[in-house]
This record gives C-alpha cells, sequence and structure tokens, in this order.
C-alpha cells in the first residue's frame, strides 16, 4: 500500500503551482461555504423504475466514484445537443463535436479515455458498438428528453454489462412512468438554422395499473462548419404495467440520421483564414473547377426494443429479466476524386485507344447489423447486508459491404455491384456477483467478482481487398474489485478501493495489428461530506494499464479515431466536486480534476524499426480540467446559471510533438429559464435560453495527425432558446 501511494505521489509531482492554487481557491473557498448550517432534506422516494438499473449502479455507500445527473438538472440546457455536451460540466469529463455546436456527431472523454472505452448502458442493457466500442448518440437524436436520470461511473467502476470500462461508465435510466396523464410540446430555435420540435404524452395509470408514453422528436441544424448539416428523427414508446410486486416495460425507441460528414478537420493554414471550412465532399471538374459534392454525408437508421420484468419476491428479494434486440443498417456516401477503378470493382475501359484505369466514382460503406440479447439481476437486501447476482448474454451479428453506385467513365457499375463484402460476429457472456456488508454503523465492506467470455470473427477486416486479416479469438477475463466505505458520521466517509478491469481489441484494431487485450488495475482513494443539501467530494486515483490501446492522433478514412498498444502506461490524478448553497437564491457547483498520463518507454514506429522514446504523455488526456455552475434562483420559478469550463493543453500524438499541442481553453456559457403556472388550458410554460461561449472565444477541442496537425474548430458565440407547453 506504501507503495501505491509513493507512486500516486510521484505521477502528481510534476502538477503545476498554477493548478494547485486554482484547486485550493476553489475548494476551500466552498468549503467555507459548506460549513453554514442548513436544514437538513429528506431523501426522495426510490422510484419503482429504478428497478431497472439498480444491478449496474452505485449510491453513496459503495467505495466508487460516481456522479448523478437528474432529469430536472439537464432540462433547463436540454435544447437540441447530445447527450455528451449536457454533461459537460461533470468532472474529468471532455467534449467535442464535429460541427462545432453540440449537435450531430459528438464525442466524450473520461480521464482521458474515450467513447469507446466508457460503458454505456440504457436501463441495464448494453448499447457500446459490439465492433467499434464506441456510441454513436447521434443515432438516438433528443434521448435526453426521454432520460430519467444519468450516473456516471469514472474508472473501472461496478460490474456491468457490455463493453468493458477503462475509463469510465455512463448509465441512462429512461422515462419513469406516470401516475396522472398529461403531455407536452418543445421548440427551440438557434445559430446555424439550429431547431428541434418535440411532442410527449403519456396515459397516466390506466386503472392504476397500465401506461402507455411517447415522444417524436425532429432536429435540425446547418452547423458551425460549413455544410456540417444535420438531420436528426427519433421516437420513444413504452407501455407500463404496474401490479403489487410486478413492473413489466415494453420499450421501443430509434430514429434515423443524416449528417453532412465534418471530420476531416482542417489544417492550421487554412484554420488561419477560415476555420469554418470543411473539405469533405471537395472534388474538382475537367475544367479544374473546385467543387463539393452535395451528397457526402452519413446515413444510418436504427431501432431499439427492451422488454423488462420486474419482480418483487417477499420482503428481501427481487429479480430484473430483461431481453433486447437493436436493428441497425446504414452507410457513408463519398466523392472519389481521380479514384483507381479496380479498387472499387470497376475494370478500366478502352476509350480511343487511351487506357482509363482512374476517374471519378462515389461510393457507399455500407453496415447492416442485428445485436440482440439478455441481461438479469437477482437481488437480496436485508440488515444492513445487500447482494446481487447479475450478469448478460448478447449476440452480434453484422454485415460489411460496399458499393459503386456511380463512375465518371464506366457504364458497367450497378447499384448491387460490391466491391468488399465481410461479415463479423460476437458473442459476449458475462456474469457477477455483488456484496455490500455493514459492520455496524460505521464501517461497510464491498465485493464484486464478474466473468466475462467475448468470441469475435471476423472473415475480413479491412475494406480494399489488398489483403485479408481474419479474426477468430476467445476471450475469457476475471474482473475482481473490492472496497472498503467507513462513516466517520452522519454526515462525513472515506472509501478506497481495488477494480481490476479487462477488454477485449476493437475491430479497427486487428487491421492496425493491435491484437492484444488490454487489463488495467485501478486504485480509488475517497472522501465524502453531504449535509442537508452541500455535498463536497475528494478522491484520488491511480489506473495502471498494460498494453492500453491509446489513441495515435490519427483517423481513418471514414474519421474513426486509430490506436496502438502502449505497453505500460498509467492515470493518475485527484479529483473534486461539490454543491454547495451558499444562499438561499445561489447554488456553487464546482469541480477540479488534476492528472498525469504517462506511456512508459513508448515505442514509435519508424521506417528504422520501433524506437523506444522513453516515457511520454498519453495522447488527448489534459492534465487540467475544471469547470463550474453558479446557479442563481432569485425568485420562485425562475433561474439563471452561469456554467464555465476550464481544459489544459494537451497532445493529439504520444510523442510529445510541438505541433500536435492543442492549446487551452476557457470557455462560458449562460443558461436561463422561467416557467408559467396555471397558464390557460396548460398546467405550465417553461422557457429557456442558452448562450454557448459568450466570450465568443475561438477555441478547439479536438484534432488529430496526418504527418500535419488537422484541427475541429468549436463554435464561438450562438444561441439556442426554447418554449415547453406541459399539459
Amino acid at each position: 500500500m506504501k507503495q501505491l501511494f509513493k507512486k500516486g505521489t510521484e505521477a502528481l509531482r510534476c502538477i503545476g503551482i498554477k493548478e494547485l492554487l486554482l484547486f485550493s481557491t476553489t475548494f476551500f473557498t466552498g468549503l467555507a461555504f459548506a460549513q453554514q448550517p442548513t436544514t437538513t432534506q429528506q431523501d426522495s422516494i426510490k422510484k419503482l423504475d429504478e428497478v431497472l438499473v439498480q444491478a449496474v449502479r452505485v449510491n453513496a455507500t459503495a467505495p466508487v466514484t460516481f456522479s448523478n445527473v437528474s432529469k430536472e438538472e439537464l432540462a433547463p440546457r436540454n435544447l437540441g445537443q447530445d447527450i455528451p455536451v449536457l454533461l459537460n460540466y461533470l468532472p474529468s469529463v471532455v467534449t467535442t463535436t464535429d460541427a462545432g455546436n453540440g449537435i450531430g456527431y459528438t464525442g466524450i472523454r473520461v480521464r482521458g479515455a474515450d467513447a469507446s472505452r466508457i460503458n454505456v448502458t440504457l436501463n441495464g442493457i448494453p448499447y457500446n458498438d459490439a465492433e467499434s466500442h464506441g456510441t454513436y448518440w447521434v443515432n438516438m437524436g433528443d434521448f435526453a428528453s426521454s432520460a430519467e436520470n444519468v450516473q456516471l461511473q469514472r474508472g473501472v467502476g461496478t460490474s456491468t454489462n457490455g463493453a468493458g470500462a477503462f475509463g469510465a461508465s455512463l448509465n441512462v435510466l429512461t422515462d419513469a412512468f406516470r401516475k396522472e396523464a398529461g403531455g407536452e410540446i418543445s421548440n427551440s430555435f438557434g445559430s446555424y438554422n439550429s431547431r428541434k420540435h418535440t411532442v410527449k404524452f403519456s396515459s397516466g395509470l390506466i386503472n392504476n395499473r397500465f401506461e402507455v408514453a411517447g415522444r417524436l422528436s425532429n432536429i435540425e441544424s446547418d452547423g458551425y462548419i460549413d455544410r456540417a448539416s444535420t438531420s436528426l428523427k427519433s421516437y420513444f414508446l413504452q407501455g407500463t404495467y404496474v401490479g403489487e410486486t410486478t413492473l413489466i416495460k415494453a420499450i421501443a425507441f430509434g430514429g434515423s440520421e443524416k449528417t453532412y460528414q465534418a471530420w476531416n478537420g482542417i489544417d492550421a493554414a487554412t484554420m488561419a483564414t477560415d476555420r469554418k471550412y470543411n473539405y469533405s465532399g471537395y472534388y474538382t471538374d475537367e475544367a479544374g473547377n473546385v467543387r463539393f459534392y452535395d451528397n457526402e454525408t452519413d446515413n444510418y437508421w436504427q431501432d431499439q426494443y427492451q422488454l423488462h420484468w420486474n419482480e418483487k419476491w417477499g420482503a428481501n428479494w427481487s429479480t430484473n429479466l430483461a431481453g433486447f434486440y437493436t436493428k441497425g443498417k446504414g452507410y457513408y456516401e463519398n466523392y472519389r476524386d481521380d479514384a483507381e477503378l479496380p479498387a472499387y470493382g470497376i475494370q478500366p475501359l478502352t476509350l480511343g485507344g487511351e487506357t482509363i484505369a482512374f476517374a471519378d466514382v462515389i461510393t457507399q460503406k455500407w453496415l447492416d447489423n442485428d445485436f440482440y440479447g439478455t441481461t438479469f439481476s437477482a437481488v437480496y437486501n436485508k440488515s444492513g447486508f445487500n447482494f446481487t447476482l447479475g450478469g448478460g448474454a448478447n449476440k452480434y451479428e453484422g454485415a460489411h459491404f460496399g458499393k459503386a453506385i456511380w463512375s465518371q467513365y464506366s457504364a458497367t457499375t450497378r447499384p448491387d455491384d460490391l466491391y468488399y463484402n465481410n461479415s463479423a460476429s460476437k458473442t459476449d457472456f458475462n456474469i457477477f456477483a455483488k456484496a455490500n456488508y455493514a459492520i455496524g454503523s460505521s464501517l461497510s465492506l464491498y465485493g464484486d467478482l464478474q466473468y466475462r467470455r467475448v468470441h469475435y470473427k471476423a472473415d475480413n477486416v479491412t475494406e480494399d481487398n489488398e489483403y485479408v486479416i481474419p479474426a477468430d479469438d476467445t476471450f475469457n477475463f476475471f474482473n475482481p474489485k473490492a472496497g472498503i466505505t467507513y462513516t466517520i458520521d452522519t454526515e462525513y466517509s472515506v472509501y478506497f478501493s481495488y477494480g481490476r478491469g479487462n477488454k477485449e481489441p476493437r475491430r479497427s484494431d486487428y487491421e492496425n495489428g493491435s491484437v492484444k487485450p488490454e487489463s488495467l488495475n485501478d486504485f480509488e482513494l475517497g472522501w465524502r461530506y453531504k449535509k442537508g443539501s452541500n455535498s463536497i467530494s475528494f478522491n484520488g486515483y491511480y489506473m495502471r494499464y498494460k498494453d492500453q490501446l491509446v489513441l495515435t492522433g490519427a483517423i481513418n478514412d471514414v474519421g474513426s479515431p486509430i490506436y496502438a498498444n502502449s505497453g505500460d502506461s498509467y492515470r493518475a490524478g485527484i479529483e473534486a466536486e461539490a454543491s454547495i448553497t451558499a444562499a438561499k437564491f445561489l447554488t456553487i457547483r464546482p469541480n477540479i480534476s488534476l492528472s498525469r498520463n504517462k506511456n512508459l518507454d513508448f515505442f514509435n514506429e519508424t521506417e528504422d524499426g520501433p524506437m523506444n522514446v522513453g516515457d511520454t504523455q498519453i495522447a488527448f488526456s489534459p492534465s487540467v480540467i475544471a469547470a463550474n455552475q453558479l446557479i442563481f434562483t432569485p425568485f420562485k420559478n425562475f433561474q439563471a446559471a452561469l456554467l464555465s469550463k476550464y481544459v489544459g493543453e494537451q497532445y493529439m500524438d504520444n510523442l510529445e510533438s510541438d505541433n500536435s499541442k492543442l492549446k487551452d481553453y476557457f470557455i462560458n456559457d449562460i443558461n436561463l429559464s422561467y416557467e408559467f403556472k396555471n397558464v390557460s388550458v396548460f398546467k405550465s410554460v417553461v422557457l429557456s435560453g442558452l448562450i454557448n461561449n459568450i466570450t465568443g472565444k475561438e477555441y478547439i477541442s479536438n484534432g488529430y495527425m496526418w504527418g500535419d496537425p488537422y484541427y475541429y474548430p468549436q463554435a464561438t458565440r450562438n444561441f439556442l432558446v426554447g418554449a415547453t407547453l406541459k399539459f
């Protein structure tokens, strides 16, 4: 133990004085506020719907680092931006968006780990794509409008279903049933021709037993970046049966998306003259004129179905059984300027005695996927002892194929001709047992054991017909976790935990030759304070990786990041967050993360072979991340919030190249909300407004290295305003 904390101390030693002062000022000022006496508030009654996620969630007695976000906290800013952007102010979180304004393709990183390393479940059911491990919120537009609450666990977290958690776990509980009938109509409009239209309804409990509820949404935006348009259509429908000891939910949700591609980014020279420029769709015609293909788009349709049955057996036992099926299908369409015809299944032509082997081609890269399975859990709770037995099994079947739908000179291309065609399958089974045992009123012991078995098979993981790398691998992972929580009194507690995680390679990792599974040992030490509406928490972590697949800084031809095994590496840091009622009308919610993220003896592939470049910073891992929310409620039904976010400098590669460094940035948003009660036929009318980046700062939150650096500029000052009619 002594050696562990010595390593953690050494890892943090290089954090600068400026950051430590920022940390001290923010939190010790907040601590002074928190010590003011307040009236203790009773905890709200746990909703019956929350049994759907209790097997994969934790509470304050567990030695796990986490943050909760409620529907009420999301609502004032829920004007069309995606869930990652709405979670931007949580500790250790960095978000980015291709279009620049938070609508369309968005990404999230937690403790430097990107979305493919963040386990995401919806009602306890896995959502990460089985092959890429990514989460594509663009396929579920306006899903925040159907989210009851969200829990973000940082680090390994507790055992869950689906992809391994190598940075965080994000668990979303969808809408709870309503006892009374009602509905709402929401409309919002804003910069870049952005708009969101949502209709929701609930029948309420019919005969005190049945409810039918649903949502229809449409989101459109031109995007901050040129032609980075987004068109999202989505739905959510659920039927609920509530009995004395039974809860049954049938849920269907999904939608379609069409986004103009903006994943190419721009180089430094272009950004200096036009930071909105978008290379996607670029080509030159016969006269040498620059033109842009008007359908350089990403198109995808996805439908998800869930059936949950929860039963309470006596005073101590409850069970949950769920089945699910997800159907996804879609394609990227690209204009290929002066492409090599045989690479796209087109034979060279001879015209006037000249052989034409290169010509313009329009291609579509298709995915056609089925994902289905089950999750289960049994929970026993009595006299300070809580035991959970859970797990799940699922199967993925995916087809990858490409079409050349048009060629400049060829008349032989047909819509059904394929220039590549391959398939993949993946089975994933896991079972876990968790126990939390209270010894007296002060001490709580936690144990968590998980076994996970993954089999992945692909007949071809490349798409250029030049070579084939088959995959047929089985991985057996054992993931133990243990911890202890000591409650000093009713207000203070400390915890320590250890967790191990293992993760299989992605589909793209096979293509890049990185086929080793990854392993992680995560140590967390924390302190919590809660009194009434005030809470403060500090935690330190040390995450030691073996064969971590780190971002190289490069991307492939469809904008997906490329990874490489780094051997030994670690992430170590301290995080703190608070929610402080400074006055009756003022709430302060600051957080800060200071970290050190290192590859140890990193090898760089060169023309002369691997070269050891020593210890380097892990790409896309800023050492300082801070946020704050100042929430003013000067009178009833009105809220004004100043939202601030600081992200320190970071590298886009693992070599600490000067030209790969992204500058730090500090941005501020203003959020306003006012609710009129009992207006005409409506229960209430809510008016909301959001001004993003009020200082108009030109900043960059993401990029990549392709020899030279390329960047994704984010929007300067922009706004969204909306109105919600509730009845």
